[in-house]
């Protein structure tokens, strides 16, 4: 993965993430040595985003094929939710 640094970015712009994207569909950002964020192409951002759903969509299949779910009106789920979370 491409790397650019904190300070290129601030001397260099949207011109550093353009050739570090260049090379790779992501790049890290470093900050002081350390590496911070990560950026990328929105197409590649909508492919991963795509592909993550995809994942939960198939978790919960296999979660209602296995019985892992509970079948309640929306009031009692509420209640359940906020019951859990205190």
């Amino acid at each position: 993965m491409s790397s650019l640094t904190a300070n290129d970015l601030k001397t260099k712009g949207i011109a550093a993430i353009e050739a570090a994207l260049a090379e790779r569909p992501e790049a890290i950002v470093t900050v002081r040595g350390k590496d911070r964020f990560v950026v990328m192409d929105i197409e590649q951002y909508h492919h991963l985003r795509e592909c993550e759903l995809e994942a939960a969509l198939a978790e919960t299949r296999a979660d209602v094929v296995a019985g892992r779910y509970v079948k309640e009106s929306a009031v009692d789920h509420v209640k359940r939710v906020k019951k859990s979370a205190a």
